[in-house]
């Protein structure tokens, strides 16, 4: 199967540091790093800007070598080369539920807490430092506290994943708010803090804080209460519990993908700094260092640990699928009671999508690219991102293949960047721009029928939702939906650790809840016309103009 492509250039960083006061000099001593940096990436093909052979340029569909399932219809089957790449959980789809604002999510993640009494797993970006944020620490030492004071003392470990730059930043940060934990119960708390082999040598010397989070971070959001487990955008910070929208589903009773997700966690968090209870940060014993020891053999070391989680769950999923449906002794649903097991006949398909470009795993990637190439004519794609900076990749499949699209994004005043300080501020502004770009062309094309841009806004809300809903041709309920963290550009492709999961369903009941969660985003949206970019707060600088193609693939 051929690897995904997509279009990167040099990283510019005498432009990036030149934007930054008070550091003369720091442009040129960057330089020499900055090309053998780019001399050391791997060479990737650009697209074919002919558009209309997008779709021969990408891969093919991976074929599926195990033998069809006569229980599954064939709308739903069509997906199952998935399970070629990562493990195919098959679930009943009222183990499925999706959650629709900030509150409830917070809600939820106290109450699931609360309720833990074996393994509680957190991979987020970072925590937050305000009252909410300490709501949920509090909720995690009561519980802590709970399976030592019981009766018959449970074995409840608690295991949290975070980006080291950003669990950093400033004197009160994601590490001083969980220091009490690792204090207190340091034999059942674990906090692992991810740093990129990319950020190293002079430029981790050189880059200040908050630009040294634009190289590479921790980017997953998964949270994990016993066989509960919750795939979201949002991260654990006050503005994601109340007025910032994501999207979330929780998985109720799912053994297997919470297994799944605990040991992707583990993984990630052998190769990263692990926390300890004096604030400084250690490598597990064996481990190469992520930004001292060697970095291509740091990130074998993380590429085999990776996979190993995902082929080792690959294989265990199949086996069970061949035995539990292709063997010679195929039990009934009656038979199955009887041995005890009693959840419902699977529906409803669940398929983990990784994408770890510094490690080399690019599945996520794979899997977005051929389901954007096989979107035929007459099915609609709905997309949403909170920041609207596609892929070559991905634009080139947008504007040559044959499906509708209605892209959802933030306007400028719903970016979360927006009234930002110093450089930051900017950034909506070069979304704009971006935007702007990308509606021109689809203008030049005479495609802003088939592709239509649409614009998030909500009074004293800023929006950060991201993933895809997918309606066959004929169809008026989506059979698939992506989501998780990937926000579909450069950074989620190539710099991050990223992790959604496909959700593909039968369910009408599913389908309906999916079809209802995209329709209350896009009613708060408007559609993009020329006429929006007249609008004064649509009017871009000059200076951001020229900057953004600079430095668009770090934000």
């Amino acid at each position: 199967m051929a690897a995904a492509t997509a279009a990167a250039g040099p990283v510019l960083w005498r432009r990036l540091l030149g934007l930054l006061p008070g550091r003369p000099g720091l442009a040129a001593l960057l330089g020499r790093l900055s090309d053998r940096l780019g001399r050391n990436r791997d060479r990737r093909r650009r697209r074919s800007p002919w558009l209309l052979l997008a779709p021969l340029l990408s891969p093919a569909v991976p074929q599926v070598t195990s033998p069809p399932c006569c229980l599954c219809p064939e709308g739903v089957h069509r997906f199952q080369w998935i399970r070629n790449l990562v493990p195919e959980f098959g679930v009943s789809s009222s183990h499925v539920r999706v959650l629709s604002s900030p509150a409830e999510f917070f809600e939820l993640m106290k109450s699931q807490i609360n309720a833990a009494k074996r393994r509680v797993v957190m991979a987020s970006l970072y925590l937050g430092t305000g009252p909410l944020e300490q709501e949920l620490v509090d909720c995690l030492e009561h519980t802590l506290e709970k399976s030592l004071q019981a009766k018959f003392p449970s074995d409840l470990k608690v295991s949290i994943l975070l980006d080291f730059t950003r669990g950093s930043r400033g004197r009160k940060n994601s590490r001083t708010m969980l220091l009490p934990l690792l204090q207190r119960f340091p034999e059942q708390v674990r906090v692992s803090l991810f740093h990129t082999p990319n950020l190293r040598g002079l430029l981790r010397l050189l880059i200040p804080e908050r630009f040294n989070e634009t190289i590479g971070l921790q980017h997953i959001k998964v949270y994990l209460f016993d066989n509960n487990v919750i795939l979201s955008g949002a991260n654990l910070s006050d503005s994601y519990f109340t007025n910032r929208q994501d999207r979330y589903v929780l998985l109720q009773d799912c053994p297997e993908v919470a297994d799944f997700f605990t040991e992707l966690v583990g993984a990630v968090g052998d190769v990263s700094l692990q926390l300890q209870a004096d604030n400084t940060v250690q490598v597990l014993e064996g481990m190469v260092h992520p930004y001292k020891g060697d970095r291509a053999a740091y990130c074998r070391a993380a590429n085999k640990r990776v996979m190993d989680v995902i082929n080792s769950a690959r294989v265990r999923q199949q086996v069970l699928h061949a035995q539990t449906f292709h063997g010679d002794s195929l039990l009934t649903q009656e038979d199955a009671a009887a041995a005890g097991d009693r959840r419902p006949a699977p529906d409803t398909w669940i398929y983990p999508l990784v994408q770890m470009k510094p490690f080399e795993i690019q599945i996520d990637e794979i899997v977005t690219e051929t389901l954007l190439t096989e979107a035929e004519r007459g099915a609609r794609v709905y997309l949403t991102t909170g920041y609207f900076n596609l892929t070559q990749a991905y634009m080139d499949l947008v504007l040559g293949t044959r499906a509708e699209y209605q892209i959802l994004l933030a306007s400028p005043e719903v970016n979360g960047f927006f009234g930002a300080k110093g450089v930051a501020g900017a950034i909506p502004a070069a979304y704009v721009h971006i935007e702007r770009q990308f509606f021109r062309e689809l203008c030049s094309l005479g495609q802003q029928e088939r592709v239509r841009l649409q614009e998030y806004w909500r009074r004293g809300w800023t929006f950060h939702a991201k993933g895809l809903w997918l309606y066959l041709a004929g169809s008026s309920l989506p059979c698939l939906t992506l989501i998780g963290s990937p926000n579909f550009g450069y950074r989620s492709v190539h710099r991050d650790l990223e992790a959604q999961i496909a959700i593909v369903t039968e369910s009408r009941a599913l389908q309906q809840q999916l079809h209802q969660e995209q329709e209350q985003l896009y009613l708060r949206s408007g559609v993009v016309s020329s006429a929006t970019f007249e609008q004064p707060s649509r009017q871009v600088k000059l200076w951001v103009k020229m900057v953004t193609p600079l430095i668009k693939n770090f934000f």
